[in-house]
């Protein structure tokens, strides 16, 4: 998955000690926060994963979904984002880091719903399963 080349806390230590903010920003405008629509196109690319196929595993909205890799829906809400890392296949670790990566809480086994969500990953079920698996125990869909 798509990587930073630096670790924050060295582009904090550069930072402190830089007099030239300006040739900073320009030395490591690699470094910088993408949008949330560039972020998921590095991991398309990365995963070898189509648009399309992520889109109809994801159960989204097609053109919804559209505007989310488009930035022209720029916050989508959680269960969004969940159905669109399930979509991708993403590990449980890739998952956490896409929903802080977009503004959201990451998964915590101590609430209910998230719990199920974690184990679905784990199992690597798919949009349509992990609903199946939420709905047997008595919570509400994914994209409800």
């Amino acid at each position: 998955m798509f990587k930073f080349g630096k670790s924050t806390g060295e582009l904090f230590t550069e930072l402190k000690k830089e007099k030239n903010l300006r040739d900073w920003r320009t030395n490591n405008r690699e470094e910088f926060v993408l949008s949330l629509g560039e972020y998921l196109e590095k991991i398309l690319v990365d995963k070898n994963l189509t648009k399309q196929e992520v889109i109809e595993g994801s159960s989204l909205n097609r053109e919804y979904a559209y505007h989310i890799f488009s930035g022209k829906k720029k916050n989508p809400s959680r269960s969004k984002v969940l159905a669109l890392a399930i979509a991708m296949g993403l590990n449980l670790d890739e998952v956490q880091y896409l929903l802080r990566y977009a503004g959201h809480g990451v998964l915590y086994p101590r609430n209910q719903w998230d719990a199920v969500i974690i184990s679905a990953i784990e199992q690597k079920l798919n949009v349509m399963q992990t609903n199946e698996l939420l709905n047997s125990l008595g919570e509400t869909d994914l994209l409800a």
